[in-house]
């Protein structure tokens, strides 16, 4: 071998030991992700009408106007009684008929009784309830009262009333601030007397699609050409997850193209998702547009699918780069876009719930990253949901699936029986 023959040797060598050197070179998950939730800010707080607060997220404590309830009432269809005189076979005249929402208050004495309605105001006069089904007219219910009432069951003391305040007393807090506001937490406040509350703003999101082979699902794709299906899985998560979506548009991979959408997605959102052109291709738009801009920077992040990420900050918009398969973009959305959007909208729990199954079969895993694998899971068991592994083309693998997988960086191999921890998804 000549000099030059051995030199050129040696540099071949020492390119590909340092091409490997840069391989090693990968931004964990963790700190990828905490990298992100550093700059996921809790947006500003406003006041809404509680049927617009729906999944918002609570600001303020809202507190009790009034005791819960407001005044003793009965549980039940019956009759009020003085519990003294209602013993089984009392035979008792029903002077008064009180229907739910009445202001009157009757009074009644000795061997009397007045029909009462489910949620109606106690007469003072009354310490008992005695159902319907407890006199020898059962349920059977006409619009005037009867004269007469037999008692075929005493009841106890106190029985079938619901006493002022037994439920909350006023000025007490009806729902704490930070709470996710679901259809009970809502039913809550309006019970307290509240109409409008304080709540943080809900996320409002762009989603941006990039790549020239991209065409509209409908078409009839030539050559090269495929369906675009990024923005409609982001769309529908961003929906999912209470987010206000402003934008979904597909772009051509063309700088200028891109920069346009981009500039229109920064004026009405608080945070920016983009598909593709996140890696080191020759025609990685959106790559070589946002690279550097303001705090964005693009990272190779130790996990599969989803190596290629680039993250950051535009006037204060977040700006995720995700990578173009719709596996990775699934796995990267769940892993660090909806826990950011979580914590700007001010839930306190960003994450999904996660469980441990066992391994039904074994599959391979990728050394040194952290494998985000679609999954169909039981009580017992787990499994990827393709035959065909965890390759980030593999769009059809995220109809079936239930959870992801997650397997950490350090494992090289499932072996049927392992225990796997899955991401729950629904």
């Amino acid at each position: 071998m000549s000099g030059t023959e051995h030199d050129t040797h040696a540099q071949h060598a020492h390119d590909a030991a340092a091409t490997r050197t840069a391989d090693t070179r990968l931004t964990s998950v963790d700190a990828h992700r905490q990298r992100i939730l550093a700059d996921a800010r809790v947006l500003p707080t406003h006041s809404v009408v509680l049927r617009d607060a729906l999944g918002l997220v609570l600001a303020d404590d809202v507190q009790n106007r009034w005791p819960v309830p407001l005044f003793d009432n009965s549980a039940m269809d019956g009759y009020a009684v003085r519990r003294a005189d209602a013993v089984a076979g009392a035979r008792l005249r029903v002077v008064a008929d009180v229907a739910a929402g009445s202001s009157e208050d009757p009074s009644f004495g000795a061997g009397e009784a007045v029909r009462i309605m489910t949620g109606a105001p106690l007469p003072t006069t009354a310490d008992a309830i005695v159902p319907l089904e407890n006199t020898d007219i059962g349920t059977a219910i006409s619009e005037t009262p009867p004269e007469f009432i037999t008692i075929t069951e005493q009841p106890k003391p106190s029985a079938h009333i619901r006493l002022e305040g037994s439920d909350a007393e006023a000025g007490s807090i009806a729902v704490s601030a930070g709470v996710e506001l679901g259809a009970w937490q809502l039913s809550s406040i309006a019970a307290a007397g509240h109409a409008t509350i304080s709540v943080h703003r809900r996320p409002r999101v762009a989603v941006i699609s990039t790549g020239s082979e991209l065409i509209d699902p409908a078409a009839t794709p030539v050559r090269g050409q495929i369906p675009e299906s990024n923005s409609i899985l982001l769309s529908a998560a961003l929906r999912a997850s209470n987010v206000e979506v402003t934008l979904a548009t597909t772009v051509p991979d063309d700088n200028d193209a891109l920069q346009a959408a981009v500039d229109e997605a920064l004026a009405v959102s608080d945070a920016i998702v983009l598909t593709g052109g996140a890696s080191v291709g020759a025609f990685d738009v959106v790559k070589a547009v946002l690279d550097g801009a303001a705090s964005i920077r693009f990272d190779r992040v130790a996990m599969q699918p989803g190596k290629p990420q680039g993250f950051g900050r535009i006037d204060g918009t977040l700006v995720f780069c995700l990578p173009g398969n719709p596996v990775s973009v699934a796995a990267s959305f769940e892993m660090f876009v909806r826990p950011a959007l979580r914590a700007m909208a001010g839930h306190a729990d960003i994450d999904r719930p996660r469980v441990t199954r066992t391994a039904a079969v074994g599959w391979r895993t990728p050394a040194g990253r952290t494998q985000i694998l679609p999954a169909i899971f039981n009580d017992q068991i787990v499994q990827p949901a393709s035959r065909g592994g965890s390759g980030s083309h593999l769009v059809s693998s995220l109809a079936d699936a239930e959870g992801l997988a997650i397997v950490p960086a350090d494992v090289d191999h499932v072996d049927e029986g392992d225990a796997v921890t899955v991401m729950v998804l629904s």
